[in-house]
């Protein structure tokens, strides 16, 4: 199956490049570059990526400005249709500003950027992005961010804990979030937002290779699906 993926850029995105080098290294077919301001994806699309950075410069709320942007639109429809996407740092707070996602990315608690790799616990291993993982296993992937502190109320807590929505947590809270979680997932497990940025785990060279998995894990769902 030819894996054809969108990495989007947003005034502001910073790892746009990134993403793009993971998952072509990983399936092998460089994605399409979808700009924000476009109004239509490229048709028949299998995965979307949202890059970290700085949307719109973080004016407003991070990621606020860049939920508005028309191709978000479109995002946002293909996503309801069942297609998989993921938000990295600066993608997560773009998947909560657009409602695709439940809560919000704040400042961090420490009120200063974090930037480290940190040990995550991998909490749900049944999603599209997860299974190529074991269930309580203890990964590192760098974080890079200054609005990571994940923020919800309790009963919103309590029914993404309840449905298994909580894809990972951090095993030393680095900024916060509610609960130690690190990356949450839709209800239909097609959407995952995460801080870390697994993208910068996919060469030994570079560090680490804890984020391979992740990539590798949607694609080969993809392929047998």
């Amino acid at each position: 199956m030819a894996f054809r993926a969108a990495v989007v850029t947003f005034p502001g995105s910073n790892c746009d490049r990134d993403l793009a080098v993971a998952i072509e290294q990983v399936s092998g077919s460089a994605p399409v570059r979808v700009w924000h301001g476009d109004a239509q994806l490229p048709e028949g699309l299998d995965f979307i990526a949202l890059p970290g950075g700085f949307s719109y410069g973080d004016y407003l709320r991070s990621g606020a400005m860049a939920a508005n942007s028309p191709i978000m639109r479109e995002i946002v429809r293909a996503a309801e249709r069942g297609v998989p996407v993921l938000g990295v740092c600066n993608g997560f707070q773009v998947l909560t500003e657009a409602r695709l996602l439940p809560g919000a990315l704040m400042r961090n608690a420490g009120q200063t950027f974090i930037c480290r790799n940190v040990g995550l616990k991998v909490e749900n291993t049944q999603s599209i992005f997860t299974s190529g993982y074991e269930a309580g296993q203890e990964i590192n992937i760098p974080v890079a961010h200054h609005d990571g502190n994940f923020f919800a109320d309790n009963e919103t807590l309590d029914r993404i804990e309840g449905d298994g929505r909580v894809a990972f947590r951090y095993m030393e809270n680095c900024n916060g979030s509610q609960r130690d979680i690190a990356g949450v997932l839709n209800a239909a497990g097609n959407v995952l937002g995460m801080m870390p940025h697994p993208e910068r785990a996919v060469d030994a060279a570079h560090g680490g290779t804890d984020g391979l998995a992740l990539f590798e894990s949607a694609i080969r769902s993809l392929a047998n699906a």
